[in-house]
């Protein structure tokens, strides 16, 4: 088996943490100001690391964040997403639109940290 677990550095952890179990109904399952495990069903959904912490190379600059990157969500309950996003005043860049090369519908927005995010069903 081979599995992705997703670590993406952030400025605030607990808030980064906070949007995203908001959002998208994850749970925490570690905790701290350092590093989160955010999970859903016992799977890793993603794992936030503070910007400069444990000396990791390519979580040293800020400055750079996101960039080349797309978190991808599968999910369930897309309406209800959406709906929390809103809740939420989440910067929603596209709202829900049917991807013809997906085939699925989606909405595009982008976290705390400025992560650009497709969440699709």
């Amino acid at each position: 088996m081979v599995r992705t677990e997703t670590i993406i550095a952030v400025k605030d952890v607990r808030m980064s943490s906070e949007f995203y179990q908001n959002l998208l109904g994850c749970k925490s399952s570690h905790g701290g100001d350092t590093f989160e495990i955010l999970t859903s069903e016992d799977n890793v959904v993603l794992c936030l690391h503070k910007w400069g912490e444990h000396d990791h190379p390519t979580m040293h600059n800020s400055e750079k964040a996101g960039n080349g990157l797309i978190l991808f969500f599968r999910v369930g309950n897309l309406e209800e997403v959406i709906s929390n996003a809103r809740k939420m005043n989440a910067a929603i860049e596209k709202e829900i639109h049917y991807n013809e090369n997906s085939l699925k519908m989606q909405f595009t927005l982008r976290d705390l940290d400025n992560y650009y995010l497709i969440v699709s069903n």
